[in-house]
């Protein structure tokens, strides 16, 4: 995303005060010393998000404004969601994936010509240790290099879902290797499904807030109803297909989201 918006600090609890945000690259952080205050209480991150420091959305997520210049990278082809279905082999299953992004993103304000399709193999994009890692990176330079953003919105690092954290290694490799320096944003997916939540390492260099999306949430949950495919509305031949639970779902609707930055 590139120039996204200013935005402030709100943390709704009364007996919490936090300073004035500082910001750098577009987007309002926490001084340091500020972030250090708050790790002992997210070290656990998400096992207790609603104590979260909460910072306004205010106009990030309206992007029918076309204020700011979003780009949306998608990775994988999401051809094995349901790999047994005769209606939807992956061909046409890749084809209706991206209809129902494109869908989504046109109802969150993002036009087709912002958005790009990666294509690496669902399941299987390369991690640091493959063999086709550099091909991979090189892909994820190309475009970056182009994009040039001030800030990358990423899968959480320790995302439970292979594909998540091997993009995250991807992007961080192109970072890396073109030597620029945008304002990395993560966010997690399946670390809602307590299941499926992993341990993580000493998480003291990262810190935790919280984005209120309140004014936007119907638009949010209109652009996760366009995922058919996905919550079980559409593809009926292959009953061990995925679909999202409706115990995951449940974390969605929300008034706010959750996002993670590295303290530097």
């Amino acid at each position: 995303m590139n120039h996204p918006p200013t935005e402030s600090s709100d943390d709704p609890s009364e007996d919490r005060q936090v300073p004035n945000s500082v910001p750098v690259g577009g987007i309002d952080r926490f001084p340091p010393q500020v972030i250090r205050q708050n790790i002992s209480e997210i070290s656990l991150l998400l096992a207790s998000p609603e104590d979260l420091p909460v910072r306004d959305l205010s106009a990030i997520a309206l992007l029918c404004n076309r204020i700011y210049d979003v780009r949306v990278l998608v990775i994988s082809d999401g051809t094995l969601s349901h790999p047994n279905s005769q209606k939807y082999p992956a061909p046409a299953l890749q084809s209706l994936r991206e209809q129902e992004t494109l869908t989504a993103l046109s109802i969150l304000g993002v036009e087709r010509a912002a958005v790009t399709f990666l294509r690496l193999k669902d399941g299987s994009v390369p991690t640091l240790t493959a063999f086709n890692f550099p091909r991979a990176k090189t892909l994820c330079q190309a475009y970056l290099k182009t994009a040039l953003p001030d800030t990358i919105f990423i899968p959480w690092r320790f995302d439970p879902h292979a594909d998540h954290r091997a993009t995250w290694q991807l992007i961080q490799a192109a970072i890396l290797s073109l030597g620029i320096t945008p304002q990395v944003i993560e966010y997690p997916i399946w670390d809602w499904d307590i299941q499926q939540q992993q341990k993580t390492p000493d998480l003291v260099q990262i810190s935790g807030w919280r984005l209120n999306i309140e004014p936007v949430l119907d638009r949010k949950c209109q652009a996760i109803a366009a995922y058919r495919s996905q919550l079980g509305q559409l593809i009926d031949d292959d009953p061990n297909g995925f679909c999202l639970s409706a115990e995951l779902l449940t974390n969605f609707p929300r008034p706010w989201e959750v996002y993670f930055e590295e303290v530097l």
